[in-house]
C-alpha cells in the first residue's frame, strides 16, 4: 500500500467536525498537534505583543492514496478553506515509507478492494 500524509492547518473550534467528516471519506486516524499559529497573506493583528487571531491545530492524517484526494477535498469543503482568508489550508504529500501502520493496513485492505 502507499499513503499520503495530508497535513491541515484548521481552525480549533472546526477540528472535530473536520475530523468526522475525514473519518467518512476514509481517514483511518490523526494526529493533532494544539495551539499552533499560522499566518497569510495578511499578518495576524497583535495587542501588546501578543497574538489576538484565534488558534489553529494541525492535523496530521495518513491515507492510503486512494482515499487521499476524497479526505483533502473533504477536509477543505467542511472546513470552509475556500470561502474566507484564514479559515484554513490543507496539502497533501507522498508518503516513501511507514512503519507502524500494519493495523491500518489491515484496516484498509478490504476498502481498498472495493475501490479497485
Amino acid at each position: 500500500m502507499h499513503f499520503k500524509l495530508i497535513i491541515a492547518m484548521v481552525e480549533d473550534t472546526k477540528t472535530k467536525t473536520i475530523l468526522e467528516a475525514a473519518r467518512e471519506a476514509g481517514a483511518k486516524g490523526v494526529t493533532v498537534l494544539n495551539q499552533a499559529r499560522g499566518e497569510g497573506i495578511n499578518p495576524g493583528k497583535t495587542f501588546l505583543g501578543l497574538s489576538i487571531n484565534s488558534q489553529v491545530d494541525v492535523l496530521l492524517i495518513l491515507v492510503e492514496e486512494h482515499f487521499s484526494r476524497k479526505v483533502l477535498e473533504t477536509i477543505a469543503r467542511v472546513g470552509e478553506f475556500d470561502e474566507s482568508s484564514g479559515s484554513g489550508i490543507a496539502v497533501q504529500i507522498d508518503v516513501e515509507d511507514a512503519i507502524g501502520v500494519r493495523h491500518q493496513i489491515k484496516a484498509l485492505r478490504g476498502d481498498v478492494e472495493e475501490l479497485l
